[in-house]
């Protein structure tokens, strides 16, 4: 096979399914709750966060510790993070 048309056929097929790699800190529906403003701007007070994130299903706050506890996808969202780890989010 030609080596172009499988790198065009891979690049496709991650363009194809990219919404299906997104994390759970990607997710707007995961985040807005844990925001003050439709921006997504102001970050929730600590009580009212915490109250926001153990009422969600425990597969969800599983899978935001997770990505909280990686170094190279909590950084965009390390306000949110600090929240987390502080509420026992290490693993």
């Amino acid at each position: 096979m030609n080596i172009k048309n499988i790198c065009l056929g891979a690049l496709a097929l991650s363009m194809i399914s990219g919404a299906a790699f997104a994390g759970a800190l990607d997710s707007p529906d995961n985040m807005a709750p844990f925001y003050t403003d439709s921006s997504m701007k102001t970050m929730k007070p600590k009580d009212e966060f915490k109250t926001t994130f153990m009422s969600m299903p425990m597969e969800k706050q599983e899978a935001m510790k997770k990505e909280c506890n990686d170094a190279a996808m909590s950084k965009p969202y390390a306000e949110f993070c600090a929240n987390v780890q502080a509420l026992g989010g290490a693993n």
